[in-house]
């Protein structure tokens, strides 16, 4: 696999991807709102990516930028597997992977001035802290992160964060959580959960981490993310990671798609199974009205972007 995000002009969002799926993804593009690519290195860092666009007839424009605006460069390709090769040496950090290609800088201009915040030590505070719990909490993108810190404070009266400044502060604090989570060794807990859920899966049961806002808007949402043969489900929303990121364990919702007790209670018994083979403690009484808890835990997980 490569440690990869790639975006396509269609929304599709395809994370870590092999070599050879990654050449079919460029192959692909060309047609009417299919035409770019653009691919982001995990963890994401702020301006390092690689993007190509084509139309179906034509040449590839592929672009790769590495931090600062005088680091973005530019270079044709007359077919896919120039690109896709290039692509693949720059996720893996291959020595020379691009000089396959014939580069030149691409003149973007300088980067605009951004005035700082204009907050109160309090406001600043109570912003800085909840851009830092939603990071904690492992799933949200840069550009989630940025349209958090912009909207949070919006009042009626006033919107004192322009979404410049938001971008500056969400990548501050991204890349302070991507230098801490440098020192992390081994399978974090996140990550096995995410093991134990990736099982769950491939037994039939649909399992989804951090979805959607709350409780309620899960239950109503849950029977549309599996396949027709799904026999049950499992998930936590987003306050179930806000607190696991405090240090309350991890509560799952689970249940069977027919609704009965018996159901629920067995697919809670086969959650607990793939919880403990991946190395986890859960808490549960097999009472099919009562959720289960992870705990403890050690809330780290690995940004993605």
């Amino acid at each position: 696999m490569l440690e990869i995000v790639v975006r396509t002009e269609g929304g599709e969002r395809h994370v870590r991807v092999p070599a050879g799926e990654l050449a079919g993804l460029v192959r692909r593009i060309g047609a009417e709102a299919d035409r770019f690519l653009v691919v982001q290195r995990i963890p994401d860092l702020p301006d390092v990516f690689v993007q190509v666009w084509h139309e179906t007839g034509g040449d590839y424009a592929i672009e790769h930028r590495d931090g600062a605006a005088d680091r973005h460069f530019e270079a044709v390709a007359d077919g896919p597997g120039a690109v896709a090769a290039a692509i693949t040496g720059w996720a893996r950090r291959e020595a020379g992977w691009d000089s396959g290609l014939t580069w030149s800088v691409l003149d973007v201009g300088p980067a605009p001035e951004v005035p700082p915040l204009d907050l109160g030590e309090d406001e600043r505070e109570v912003l800085e802290r909840r851009v830092r719990e939603v990071l904690a909490g492992g799933y949200a993108s840069r550009a989630e992160l940025a349209e958090l810190a912009e909207e949070y404070l919006v009042t009626e009266e006033r919107r004192p964060v322009s979404r410049e400044q938001a971008v500056v502060l969400a990548d501050r604090l991204w890349r302070e959580r991507v230098a801490e989570q440098a020192s992390w060794q081994g399978e974090t807990d996140p990550e096995r959960i995410s093991r134990a859920f990736a099982a769950l899966r491939r037994a039939r049961i649909t399992a989804r981490e951090n979805f959607t806002c709350c409780r309620a808007c899960g239950q109503a949402g849950i029977g549309g993310e599996g396949g027709p043969d799904a026999r049950g489900f499992v998930y936590f929303h987003a306050q179930c990671t806000d607190a696991a990121v405090a240090g309350h364990g991890l509560t799952l919702l689970y249940g069977g798609f027919d609704g009965s007790p018996g159901t629920t209670a067995a697919i809670g018994d086969e959650v607990v199974a793939a919880l403990e083979a991946a190395g986890l403690r859960a808490e549960w009484n097999r009472d099919p009205g009562r959720s289960i808890t992870v705990t403890p835990l050690d809330w780290r997980r690995r940004l993605v972007g």
